[in-house]
């Protein structure tokens, strides 16, 4: 098979670097884009030099915001009960909870969890800017809402030695059934984790 050309082997291999793109993935989308017209690729080139050059973190809760912001629209809102603070992995999980419209406080996002497989521990993660803030002593609750998984279990143990000692409450996201799943397919920890935290249906 002849070779491609090295700017669209070159686009295939940066796709497929992405999270979640296979390489077949990566070769449709590198050649969409060469039959598509040109204000196409110039956007995505454009909206992708834009986000790197005007996107930041926040310095107190490490969401993104736009550079030169200190803090982000949550921080900096007013509104928000700072009392109650929600620490996540990804800024992609404040989205999520955003969405719901069901949280009023503020939250911490970590960048990440600890895996010492990979070398990740406390320093390599925003753990120590979280328990720096907690200190301040303005903070009641911290709701640890990493992922369901080994990795975020341990962090949110760890996290919660440490908080613990501050007399700052420590709770945990209840788990369970998805809405929407069969029992059939639900795993055993998910079914566990449901029996535990059945609620009871009396009025």
């Amino acid at each position: 098979m002849r070779a491609l050309p090295a700017p669209v082997q070159n686009l295939i291999d940066a796709f497929a670097r992405l999270p979640g793109i296979g390489p077949k993935t990566a070769s449709r989308l590198a050649f969409y884009l060469l039959k598509a017209p040109d204000e196409s690729s110039l956007d995505l080139a454009a909206a992708l030099e834009a986000m790197k050059q005007e996107v930041g973190y926040c310095q107190r809760c490490f969401n993104i915001t736009l550079k030169g912001q200190e803090y982000c629209e949550i921080c900096a809102d007013s509104q928000r009960n700072n009392e109650t603070l929600c620490v996540v992995e990804e800024p992609l999980d404040v989205i999520a909870f955003e969405r719901t419209g069901a949280f009023n406080g503020v939250y911490h996002v970590l960048m990440g969890v600890l895996s010492p497989i990979e070398g990740i521990g406390p320093d390599q993660i925003k753990v120590f800017p979280l328990l720096e803030r907690l200190q301040q002593g303005e903070v009641k609750e911290v709701i640890l809402a990493t992922n369901p998984s080994m990795e975020g279990d341990a962090t949110a143990l760890y996290l919660q030695q440490r908080i613990a000692p501050m007399g700052i409450k420590v709770s945990r996201l209840a788990r369970g059934l998805p809405v929407g799943g069969d029992i059939e397919y639900a795993d055993q920890n998910t079914l566990l984790r449901a029996l535990a935290g059945r609620q009871s249906m009396d009025n």
